[in-house]
């Protein structure tokens, strides 16, 4: 738009001093609009559009003409952008002599955040003098505020999840720990629609390793035994390091001695695959014990379950190693020739979760 004088100023120095104007001619058309008006209508060029298909003002009285307009000079007015409906704006009209038009000095007032955020508003689009730049300041200063503080909060909530997944987790297996296990049957008893089976495991032979190997030996047997239960299990079975080379493994959804016994079998068979530590071979095998909750005549509480589990897993250690009992029953002997399966196999798991306790009992033999 040319630079000329209008009303004594120079069309850049009525932009920069009311850069929300809009100069309407005697025809109702716009002459000159500023440039943060512009923007904010997103059409580009102003001049020569109907200015009320532009803006609505709504008080004191609905005005859609010049001369309702001139008669409002000196109040304030309450108007709207038609294409931006929801934004409330201030403003205020002076007629000008010789039939030159009104001209409406237009501003955010309370629609200042919604207004800057909306249409990308920044220091550079307001008048050096107008108060919204004290404002603008303050949303600044409060947007980056409020980042810091959502950003601190997002790393106190990610360091609160961690510790709380630490606490429930075995560091060196990256099982669940006894607490997890503990948590877990809790829940699994309480859910009356669903039966489970629970398996407490002991390694035999363990001790013999740690002294002829030393515990660096014995933890990378252990993490192997970690990574045996992650992929012998299904996703929905759930398996805890609860002490030092004993675990649980909570299975749902299975009973029947069959199928448990068949789970037992493999599981015992993994764990017996040597595992080679700096060229060293660490033998070892596994003694499982094995109650379900629908052997009980009631559900039984968590620490009868352990108990019962407990009483099996010692019962099949005094009758060898590499052997799995069921609470009540005769151990079995698993034959360690059969062919192990690394893999999970949903055919022959059901589904389940992990967690576990450790009760006072007697000394079980290595």
């Amino acid at each position: 738009m040319s630079a000329a004088p209008i009303l004594g100023l120079c069309g850049d120095a009525l932009d920069r001093l009311l850069p929300m104007h809009l100069w309407i001619g005697a025809d109702g058309y716009v002459i000159r609009a500023g440039p943060t008006l512009t923007k904010m209508m997103g059409q580009g060029e102003l001049r020569g559009q109907p200015a009320f298909e532009l803006i609505m003002i709504r008080r004191p009285g609905m005005v859609d003409s010049l001369d309702g307009l001139r008669d409002l000079t000196g109040q304030r007015l309450g108007l709207i952008l038609r294409h931006a409906p929801h934004l409330p704006l201030r403003g205020a009209a002076v007629a000008l002599p010789d039939a030159a038009g009104v001209i409406v000095d237009l501003s955010l007032g309370l629609s200042f955040s919604r207004g800057v955020a909306e249409f990308g508003l920044t220091l550079n689009d307001f008048s050096p003098c107008d108060q919204t730049i004290e404002l603008l300041y303050l949303h600044e200063a409060n947007s980056a505020t409020t980042a810091l503080s959502q950003h601190l909060t997002a790393r106190l909530q990610n360091a609160r999840a961690e510790a709380q997944a630490q606490a429930m987790t075995d560091p060196l297996t990256g099982l669940a720990n006894r607490r997890a296990m503990d948590a877990e049957i809790n829940r699994a008893l309480a859910d009356h629609a669903h039966d489970f089976g629970l398996m407490q495991i002991d390694l035999d032979l363990f001790k013999r390793v740690n002294d002829s190997f030393g515990h660096a030996a014995g933890d990378a047997v252990l993490e192997r035994v970690g990574h045996v239960l992650r992929h012998q299990l299904r996703l929905g079975d759930m398996a805890a390091r609860v002490g030092g080379d004993e675990f649980i493994v909570l299975i749902r959804d299975c009973t029947e001695a069959e199928d448990l016994g068949r789970i037992a079998t493999r599981l015992i068979a993994a764990c017996e695959v040597p595992v080679s530590y700096r060229g060293q071979l660490c033998q070892i095998s596994a003694s499982i014990g094995i109650a379900a909750v629908t052997t009980y005549p009631h559900r039984p509480d968590l620490d009868q379950l352990l108990a019962d589990a407990d009483a099996a897993l010692y019962s099949a250690k005094r009758a060898g190693r590499g052997r799995y009992a069921f609470h009540g029953s005769a151990p079995i002997v698993v034959n360690a020739a059969q062919p192990v399966t690394h893999r999970r196999r949903a055919d022959d798991l059901p589904p389940g979760g992990f967690r576990r306790r450790q009760n006072d009992r007697v000394p079980r033999p290595d």
